[in-house]
This record gives C-alpha cells, sequence and structure tokens, in this order.
C-alpha cells in the first residue's frame, strides 16, 4: 500500500493503521511525490531507507541498494536519524549520470537541514538535487 493509499482510505473513513517513523502522513506524502518526480525525470530509480544501519553503515547501505530491482539504474538515500549517518548509494549506469562530486553536494545539503530537525526537507531537497544532476535519461 503506497502513502496516497493510505491516505485515501483514512479520508474514506477507514480507521488508519499507525504510522510508525519520524515522519507525518503530510511529509510522507511529499516524499512520495518527490520519489516520483525524480524517477519519472531521470528514468532512474531513487529510494529512501530510514532506520537504523548497522556497523559498518556504507556495506549496510550497500546491502540494502543491492536489493532494489535494478541496483545500475538505482539510488538510495540511506538515513539513519539516530545515529546521526547517511549514505547515499548509486549504481553503476547511475553513477555515471551523478559522479560523486554531486552526491557529496546532495548530502551535504541533506546533513545541514537535518541539523535543524528538518528531516523530511533534507530528504526531499536531497533528492530534488540528486534528481537535477542526473538529468533526464
Amino acid at each position: 500500500m503506497t502513502v496516497g493509499e493510505k491516505q485515501a482510505e483514512v479520508e474514506a473513513g477507514s480507521p488508519p493503521e499507525v504510522l510508525d517513523g519520524p515522519f507525518s502522513t503530510r511529509q510522507l506524502l511529499r516524499i512520495d511525490e518527490a520519489l516520483r518526480l525524480a524517477d519519472q525525470g531521470t528514468g532512474l530509480t531513487f529510494s529512501v531507507y530510514v532506520g537504523a544501519l548497522d556497523e559498518p553503515v556504507r556495506e549496510h547501505a550497500e546491502r540494502l541498494h543491492r536489493q532494489l530491482a535494478d541496483p545500475d539504474l538505482s539510488v538510495l538515500i540511506a538515513v539513519s536519524p539516530n545515529q546521526r549517518q547517511l549514505e547515499v548509494v548509486t549504481g553503476r549506469q547511475a553513477r555515471r549520470r551523478i559522479p560523486d562530486t554531486y552526491t557529496k553536494l546532495a548530502a551535504l545539503s541533506m546533513v545541514a537541514a537535518f541539523g535543524v530537525g528538518d528531516l523530511a526537507g533534507g530528504v526531499i531537497n536531497g533528492l530534488d538535487q540528486l534528481a537535477t544532476h542526473a538529468g533526464r535519461g
């Protein structure tokens, strides 16, 4: 079930399921929209993981990335707010369009937003920056 379907269910009067996580329904809808726009605008697949990351953090993020449907064309933003960790993993084809320099710039922007308590805004801005750098595919 997507966030949009869950919202429609709530509006239709069905009792909502408890959303367990750091985002409100509105924030989830905004992130969902940012993901959709990034995917459609680039031809790449963008994903966001928010939760605990096992040590070593980079390896865990890379394992998550490998589990995506098409890792070569995918970009994963993995955020662990409690651990204060952020990893951006790009697949082989995605990395050609989003070089590490641009990935680092997007990560710095996300970290700045996270630092002032704006987790959703940081993720959304990061998605936008990565998609902008990737361009149309």
